[in-house]
């Protein structure tokens, strides 16, 4: 398979790496970690350890000899699988707090593998590694990366019928082994079926009464559900924020399927014709944009805002100060609609910029541009001339 140079990705390790003595990189199983982690740290001394390599494992039966200072970077692949191993990462990094010590791989949340507690609260970095971005693999893949999305084996397979092989793959893998082996223990036809129906849901407002009724289970066990999926990092629930008004507020998360490739299987899209024709169509490429700009700027806390009246903003991001929004269109004819106006003078908003299909990036008022995908994912910052 084709070696694409993540400059971003490995920048972003790099940096980790020079402040902290343990760098946690997380990312969905196949987003391409063990490759970052081996094409970044190859330049300098290094060890790997594979939790899924029983001699890895057989290895690391002393944890405390194998992982002693040595002045090399240590790296461990599927950590998730040896929680145990935590207590003595902290204890040797409290014995040197070299930077660089440990970069350890995951294939979940931090708090589900077990670096987000306090065990290891000020000694670690953390990164997260998501599909291909845009700036990748350039720009004219974009419409490949929507369909595709952008794991790397199914963007970069040879064909669109081995691509589809590939992701139906990943998904009968997920459900019947990796979520157990992430600690989930969930019947994997249960979770096909309510994996499959959250596609349809991806864009929308969380209903779990509606969701639970639909495949006969309670509430509780839908909430574990999506949380499952959420820890594995294959589903986003992106939090409502709350603006102060008087106008009544939608308070549940909208879910998305991270991966637009796994998205369109799920919803059995097969080819560009199939989603052109997709009621799905504007949900998909909001949910692929969203993805990527998140990518791109890595907010701390992204949000969305809707009102009970219909006024609504994809996504609201805090950056360097600045309070911005992003509506996203599948349109070449963007237009300002009532609702982004709603959103400027509700949330105080700095800039809104409505994120379109067509070719050209235009001011639509002082504190509103229609900007194209990729001059907002690829080149030069968009929003530095707001400074």
């Amino acid at each position: 398979m084709q070696l694409i140079d993540r400059t971003v990705d490995a920048q972003n390790l790099r940096e980790a790496m020079a402040h902290a003595p343990v760098t946690l990189l997380t990312g969905p199983r196949q987003a391409g970690k063990s490759t970052l982690a081996r094409q970044t740290v190859s330049s300098s001394p290094a060890a790997f350890f594979d939790l899924e390599d029983h001699r890895d494992l057989a290895r690391l039966a002393e944890p405390t000899l194998a992982l002693r200072d040595t002045g090399e970077t240590i790296v461990i692949d599927e950590a998730q699988r040896m929680p145990e191993l935590f207590p003595t990462l902290r204890v040797l990094v409290d014995e040197n707090r070299r930077p660089g010590r440990f970069v350890v791989l995951g294939s979940a949340s931090p708090d589900l593998i077990g670096l987000g507690s306090e065990s290891l609260a000020g000694r670690v970095s953390f990164v997260e590694l998501g599909g291909l971005r845009l700036s990748d693999v350039g720009a004219h893949r974009l419409d490949d990366l929507w369909l595709r999305g952008g794991l790397p084996e199914s963007l970069l397979a040879p064909t669109g019928e081995a691509s589809n092989r590939w992701r139906d793959d990943y998904i009968s893998t997920f459900l019947e082994r990796d979520l157990a082996n992430l600690g989930f223990r969930f019947p994997a036809t249960t979770m096909r079926r309510f994996w499959t129906m959250l596609a349809h849901y991806h864009g929308q407002t969380w209903n779990s009464a509606r969701i639970a009724r639909s495949i006969d289970v309670s509430e509780s066990t839908v909430r574990r559900y999506i949380d499952a999926l959420t820890d594995a990092l294959v589903v986003r629930q992106l939090p409502p924020w709350f603006a102060n008004i008087s106008k009544r507020q939608v308070k549940s998360p909208r879910v998305y399927i991270r991966d637009s490739g796994l998205l369109h299987r799920l919803l059995g899209i097969a080819t560009r014709v199939d989603l052109e024709r997709s009621p799905m169509l504007g949900a998909s490429w909001e949910g692929m944009i969203l993805e990527q700009l998140l990518a791109r700027f890595t907010p701390a806390d992204p949000a969305y805002w809707s009102t009970h009246g219909g006024a609504e903003l994809d996504l609201r991001l805090d950056i360097d100060g600045r309070i911005l929004g992003f509506e996203i269109k599948r349109t070449t004819r963007p237009a300002a609609s009532k609702s982004m106006h709603s959103a400027l003078a509700d949330l105080g908003l700095d800039h809104l910029f409505l994120v379109h299909a067509g070719p050209h990036t235009f001011p639509l008022t002082d504190q509103t541009t229609a900007i194209t995908a990729t001059d907002l994912l690829i080149g030069d910052d968009p929003l530095a001339d707001l400074s």
